[in-house]
């Protein structure tokens, strides 16, 4: 300091609010709270960056003074779980309704089951409410007294007449007398969640009366009045979610046909009673639609796919997961549909891959531009429709998942890594044909074993004895371990720009798991992602506190980890890690019989943002220390603890039965014996 020239030093201008807001866009949102620490203006920058925000966070007593504290926010989301009926809920809903009434644009309430009374002393509060989630709160419809009041409706009514979604999936006792009273307060609804709920498609507890004939039903939510309140919301009404509900062909024609209803998305999963037929007619009425869940659907053939592919030109997004009656018949139609974003195959088992290169090849002028792919369980592809397909989709592809594609070997992740790097996204969990060669983009050197050196000339005799003669079988492709990766090797990787994971410098999540071919070889040289936010290496057992120490290392953004069932995972690595991953919520380290409490205590130390953590079946660790652990992270939120010390317990207990002495008579003797 005593050499610095004060008279060069120049103080630097104060950049505008709005330079900053655009600088702080790009952080991750742990990194903007630190920034708001720098000074008054970053604060208010940070702030703004961040006008929408959710929170969430389960009910208790020192949520009062969080939901005071954004009182000095401009608008915010709230995700409140596990409010009940006790006085400390109702506070708590009186605090949120004080502080946050015109401020609050989004209202989830997961888990629990809040009284009448509380929601309608919140809800004329809530000006400013553009979604609202009940999904599950059985609790508020069971009496179906809510809203019976003509006050309180007018109270929500003028309070809710902007809201624009609302969910009330899984709701056993909603019926057409409480959805109307609900409804009728919300003129204006763009989404509708009734996934989950007992809708009768095919009975009418009216009897065929006109509408306003009768009173609405008190025990039912029926068809026909689903039906009126698309017709009184068709105008503004884009969205509909009827997943897991008994809905029939016919019912799903009557939806469709409603007229002037246009929809833009409409989910359907789990509906086992649809078929190929209700598909066409839903195409025909709905063309709009830009996105369909149809997700196991079970009685869906390719003859739906034809029908989408034909009619539905506007699609963006398609589900087909777990329609297993799907086969390659219609993909390559479907991939003509040139404003397709993603699709999803997972476990249509019949799928290869080869229709779907089809499509992309013929069509090229007007080709489906897809960001998300899933083949999740497609187990007839292959490394041919991998290369394929990386090479028509590298441009445009963000998210691959080939989790469990048995047959994905090297040659597709080495294909992956040259003309996939602006993936995000990467699952190839349960692959278990790939190997470090392939993560390092190497071609594995031969291996020097006598049955390559002078070739597999079938079974030979190994010894005799007498006329008999002991063969040694032939050895199975199975059996086959990859040629461990040498320091040689090493050394070629660094010099040479090969097509390695590396290249994907993009990557956000990162799933290996299952791969246990994988050694600390791969893991340490290639898993250095800035960006990573989600990383599993759950069961690969070759992996050491090495990869551990080197993940944390060169991927410190790092939000959920998991390393369950790797028995090379250590103190010592969590020791090495813990420091660099302060950002961790989700930590997962079952069966690791090498963690100890001593873990713990690091976790406590360095990773006090952890909201999960699962240490089930980890022997050496303590309920003392799990106690502590969860006395000491305040967002802790989640912890499974099963089985945790129970083998030293159990194998104490056997000592001690195996050398206590028994008491056994025999012909009127007590004879003494041990087990």
């Amino acid at each position: 300091m005593e050499d610095c020239n004060w008279e060069d030093i120049i103080e630097t201008p104060e950049l505008p609010l709005e330079i900053i807001v655009y600088i702080l866009s790009f952080l991750h949102a742990s990194d903007r709270k630190e920034a708001s620490l720098v000074c008054r203006s970053w604060y208010y920058a940070s702030q703004d960056s961040q006008r929408k925000i959710t929170f969430c966070f389960p009910a208790s007593a020192s949520s009062l003074e969080l939901i005071r504290g954004l009182g000095r926010k401009s608008r915010c989301g709230l995700i409140i779980s596990q409010l009940d009926g006790f006085s400390m809920s109702r506070s708590l809903l009186l605090e949120v309704g004080l502080c946050l009434g015109s401020k609050l644009e989004s209202l989830a309430l997961p888990g629990s089951s809040v009284t009448e009374a509380s929601l309608l002393a919140l809800l004329p509060r809530l000006t400013s409410l553009r979604s609202l989630n009940l999904r599950g709160l059985n609790s508020l419809f069971m009496s179906g007294a809510f809203l019976s009041r003509e006050e309180h409706r007018q109270q929500v009514r003028s309070a809710l007449s902007g809201l624009e979604e609302l969910d009330l999936s899984d709701i056993r006792y909603l019926s057409d007398l409480t959805f109307n009273r609900l409804t009728g307060c919300t003129p204006r609804l763009r989404r509708l969640s009734l996934a989950g709920c007992h809708i009768a498609f095919e009975f009418d507890p009216y009897g065929g009366c006109p509408v306003g004939a009768v009173s609405d039903s008190s025990a039912l939510l029926s068809l026909r009045n689903l039906r009126r309140f698309l017709t009184e919301q068709k105008s503004t009404l884009v969205s509909l979610d009827l997943s897991r509900t008994s809905i029939t062909p016919e019912s799903l024609r009557t939806v469709a046909q409603v007229q002037d209803l246009v929809l833009e998305e409409l989910c359907l999963h789990g509906c086992k009673e649809l078929t190929d037929y209700s598909m066409e007619i839903l195409v025909k009425h709905q063309p709009s639609l830009q996105r369909l869940g149809i997700s196991a659907c079970t009685e869906l053939t390719s003859r739906s796919v034809e029908a989408i592919a034909q009619g539905l030109k506007s699609l963006t997004h398609l589900s087909l997961s777990r329609d297993w009656r799907i086969t390659e018949k219609g993909l390559a139609d479907l991939l003509s549909v040139s404003s397709l974003r993603s699709l999803d195959l997972s476990e249509c088992l019949h799928v290869s891959g080869t229709e779907i290169v089809n499509g992309l090849t013929e069509s090229s002028a007007a080709r489906a531009q897809l960001e998300t792919l899933n083949l999740k369980s497609c187990t007839y592809i292959r490394d041919l429709a991998v290369f394929s397909l990386t090479q028509l989709l590298g441009d445009t592809l963000r998210e691959l998942d080939l989790t469990s594609c048995v047959n994905v070997t090297d040659l597709s992740v080495r294909a992956i890594a040259t003309y996939l790097q602006r993936l995000v996204v990467l699952r190839l969990g349960w692959c278990k044909e790939v190997t470090d060669w392939g993560l390092l983009g190497m071609v594995e050197t031969a291996r020097c074993e006598p049955d390559q050196e002078t070739g597999d000339k079938g079974p030979r005799f190994t010894r005799t004895f007498g006329n008999m003669g002991f063969f040694k079988p032939p050895r199975l492709p199975f059996e086959d371990r990859p040629k461990l990766v040498t320091q040689n090797d090493l050394q070629q990787f660094r010099q040479q720009a090969g097509a390695s994971l590396l290249a994907l410098s993009r990557l956000q999540e990162l799933d290996l798991s299952a791969c246990p071919k994988l050694t600390d070889s791969s893991i340490t040289q290639v898993v250095h992602y800035p960006d990573l936010r989600r990383l599993s290496l759950s069961m690969l057992p070759e992996i050491t506190d090495a990869s551990l120490a080197s993940v944390a290392w060169h991927c410190r953004s790092l939000t959920s980890l998991a390393l369950s069932h790797c028995p090379g995972i250590s103190d010592r690595g969590v020791a090495q890690a813990a420091p660099y991953l302060r950002r961790l919520q989700h930590l997962y380290l079952s069966c690791c019989n090498n963690i100890t409490d001593r873990s713990l205590l690091l976790l406590v130390q360095h990773c006090n943002r952890l909201k999960t953590l699962d240490i089930s079946r980890c022997k050496n660790i303590s309920i003392t220390a799990v106690d502590l652990l969860q006395s000491q992270l305040p967002f802790l939120e989640n912890v499974h603890y099963k089985c945790i010390g129970l083998v030293e317990q159990l194998d104490a207990d056997t000592e001690q039965l195996l050398h206590q002495p028994i008491l056994t008579e025999e012909d009127g003797v007590v004879v003494r014996s041990c087990l």
